[in-house]
């Protein structure tokens, strides 16, 4: 059975506007989603998590692959099925093919909670992914058919006979969602996102699974209900770092101390590329950064990209930086690397003189990836 999203009732141009940019309360957006008939109802607080440095130990945790991709529940009360992403917002029409997929389920009632994610040659396309958030609909059904999505499911809110299971422990809806995915073969767009309670094993996905899109790994309660909008569950992120080319510097907006290390690699063009920043220095570290700098003040600077123009993320003092000799060389720890670029702000971690600046190149951003690994991984 093929089900069409719910599209969000746009009653006015402003209205769909802060829908997109995320500037509405959980009141306003309930009108961009159909009325259910389910025990739960969007917009939902997803359970959250917090930032651990390693992974706990002992008998009353499950552990589970961190993936990097779209949170999303999917509610469904017969033919009405609506996604919601994390931050509460309406995914359905960049998703239609999850939708379909989740129609095509032999139960007419259920809540779930996982991950949308887009599998290419078997590992992860965060920037696939990205490019589904779109206004146009014909670019929409274009991308749900060249890279459709997935629906990595780790949690039951709801079953099929319509009753909340959010009291229940996470032990207990772990072994209700098992159940449930029984009654079910071949749907490759609604998977189950494995489990596994065996501590060695999460540590083995930490270090296995990082080149396939892996982001680290959650854990999880077993004696713990699902707390909604609380932050109960602990992540623990796979530490990446980079060695890279200072090329230029910003300016702090007050007291003209340095601001942001702004960070490159080289191109297979043997050209210096702008990849991302660096900021997460003390005041008395940004009066030595100065120091450090001046010496290399005045040089090429980035010969490939350039760090660019206003954009929403600017701030008063981003848009002018100074060039350096493409000299200095730094190690940074960051999250995450799509599009040519660190997709946040990085953490400096020391100095690397012994490095030669053209030894810093994307390979070390971009591994070689194992083929079908990820395809492999979901599969066992």
């Amino acid at each position: 059975m093929c089900i069409q999203p719910n599209m969000p009732r746009r009653s006015s141009s402003a209205k769909a506007s802060k829908v997109s940019d995320g500037a509405v309360s959980a009141e306003e957006l309930k009108e961009h989603f159909a009325k259910l008939k389910l025990p739960l109802q969007p917009p939902f607080p997803p359970m959250e998590a917090k930032l651990v440095d390693e992974i706990p130990q002992g008998a009353l945790w499950q552990y589970e692959p961190k993936w990097d991709g779209f949170r999303c529940l999917a509610f469904r009360d017969g033919e009405k099925i609506e996604l919601q992403s994390k931050a509460g917002q309406p995914l359905g029409r960049y998703f239609p093919e999850i939708v379909e997929a989740l129609g095509e389920l032999k139960a007419e009632k259920f809540v779930l909670d996982g991950e949308i994610v887009i599998l290419e040659n078997g590992h992860l396309s965060f920037d696939d992914l990205l490019q589904r958030i779109h206004p146009a609909a014909s670019r929409i059904k274009k991308l749900s058919v060249e890279t459709p999505g997935t629906f990595l499911v780790f949690d039951l809110l709801a079953d099929e006979r319509g009753h909340a299971l959010v009291e229940e422990t996470q032990a207990a809806r772990r072994e209700r969602l098992e159940l449930f995915f029984k009654t079910f073969k071949g749907n490759a767009k609604v998977r189950l996102s494995p489990m596994t309670r065996e501590f060695e094993e999460a540590q083995r996905w930490m270090k296995e699974l990082a080149s396939t899109g892996c982001d680290g790994v959650v854990a999880k309660a077993l004696d713990q209900a699902y707390a909604s909008g609380e932050r109960a569950m602990r992540k623990i992120k796979s530490i990446r770092t980079a060695d890279c080319v200072v090329g230029g510097f910003r300016y702090a907006s007050k007291g003209g101390a340095v601001g942001s290390l702004l960070l490159g690699v080289y191109n297979d063009e043997g050209k210096l590329d702008h990849v991302g920043f660096s900021s997460s220095f003390t005041a008395a570290e940004r009066k030595e950064l100065k120091k450090i700098l001046k010496a290399h003040m005045g040089g090429e600077g980035f010969t490939g990209k350039a760090p660019g123009g206003p954009s929403r993320w600017s701030t008063e003092r981003s848009g002018e930086w100074e060039r350096l000799d493409a000299k200095l060389v730094c190690e940074v720890k960051y999250d995450h690397f799509s599009g040519g670029r660190f997709r946040h702000g990085t953490k400096f971690l020391r100095w690397r003189p012994e490095k030669q600046p053209e030894s810093c190149t994307y390979e070390q951003l971009t591994p070689a990836k194992q083929k079908g690994r990820m395809d492999q991984f979901l599969a066992a």
